[in-house]
């Protein structure tokens, strides 16, 4: 019998695994509630951070596969831009001193662990984008030998029971609808500065090609551009004049590197997935079903055929109201849909709304189908 590892990896070389992989998930937003928990779950899990070993004590726990995750490798300074940071009550304001001007933006921390939402972007007027490209071409990019000390022991802890996941900058146009602008934005700029945009766009992944550089170099397996692309936010015109090109650059850096590149698409896809096709990436990671996406797995295995996996959530499936013959016929649906199974891999993240009798249900429920597809 194959490892979790390696049965992992015959499904990124297009063969059959021995098993469909079902791979735990945890993070500041998804953890499984602590009513009824293993003590000793509770209290390796503690306060769940962002990339701590939360997934794997998770996995471990209820005995499914690994794919953690960690962040970037890297350090990113500038040698002119300068940041002035100011705290008042919740909001923390940043003006960015740059060579050309200044840029502002307010944070506002929404809960004690950190996270946060921004008020204002840097950037909001056609004059704000040659300034903010004046900070790409600002910064230096340099490796983080700690960090690439802690990916190492990060690897050697999942040893055989699965793979690491590094997440990296998304595309440009992702960074600015997540980041820098906003989606309301992003599209005045889209339609008001074009070739400005484009030309900001150009600066912006020369770094982010040095950081994938850096990355490429530690001991993780995957690599996914955090874009959490979406109709909602650009439309497919938009991705196939500003992403296909350099989609196909990222996954050649992690193919060079023996490497692979997923496309993190956790939205309203379906309108994508012809031009993801088109790419040379791996995988569709956080692939989202219906009612919250707008594709079932079928659906996506037809678009974008064998070439590409699909790594998919279980949100739509963990409703707050429990209904465990739903949960079951959902699952069920999704294992049938990803037949054979040689291109489909489910991605099990914790729910606050969830304790572990229930996680355990749904889990059992998969171990009845991911097996069948030998």
């Amino acid at each position: 019998m194959l490892t979790p590892r390696e049965n992992l990896q015959r499904i990124f070389r297009h063969e059959m695994p021995e098993w469909i992989p079902v791979c735990g998930h945890v993070d500041p937003y998804n953890q499984p509630a602590r009513d009824g928990m293993d003590p000793a779950l509770a209290s390796a899990l503690g306060t769940v951070k962002w990339c701590d070993l939360s997934s794997i004590h998770f996995s471990r726990h209820l005995g499914i596969d690994i794919m953690d995750y960690v962040g970037g490798p890297f350090k990113t300074t500038y040698r002119n831009v300068v940041v002035e940071r100011t705290e008042e009550g919740a909001d923390t304001t940043e003006v960015w001193h740059t060579p050309r001007g200044d840029l502002r933006q307010v944070i506002r921390r929404c809960r004690d662990d950190g996270t946060s939402c921004t008020v204002r972007h840097l950037l909001n007027e056609p004059s704000d984008i040659p300034l903010l490209a004046a900070v790409f071409e600002d910064e230096r990019v340099e490796a983080d030998r700690a960090a690439l000390e802690a990916i190492e022991a990060r690897q050697e802890e999942i040893g055989d029971g699965g793979m690491l996941m590094c997440f990296l900058n998304g595309t440009p146009l992702g960074m600015l609808y997540r980041v820098y602008s906003g989606v309301e934005g992003l599209a005045y700029l889209y339609a008001d500065a074009p070739d400005a945009l484009r030309d900001l766009f150009k600066v912006m992944e020369l770094s982010y090609q040095k950081q994938f550089a850096v990355a490429l170099g530690s001991k993780a397996d995957i690599f996914v551009s955090m874009d959490d692309t979406s109709t909602t936010t650009i439309s497919p015109d938009m991705f196939e004049a500003c992403n296909m090109e350099l989609t196909d650059q990222r996954a050649a850096m992690c193919h060079c590197a023996g490497k692979i590149y997923f496309h993190h698409s956790c939205g309203l896809i379906h309108d994508l997935l012809p031009l993801y096709r088109q790419t040379k990436m791996d995988a569709v990671h956080a692939f989202t079903i219906p009612p919250t996406g707008n594709v079932t797995v079928g659906q996506g295995r037809a678009a974008l055929g064998r070439g590409i996996t699909i790594v998919a959530g279980t949100v739509p499936l963990s409703n707050p109201t429990w209904d465990e013959a739903l949960l079951r016929t959902g699952i069920r649906q999704m294992f049938e849909d990803a037949a054979p199974g040689d291109h489909f891999i489910l991605n099990l993240a914790a729910f606050p709304h969830r304790n572990m009798a229930q996680t355990r249900i749904l889990v059992d429920e998969c171990r009845r189908h991911q097996f069948l597809r030998r």
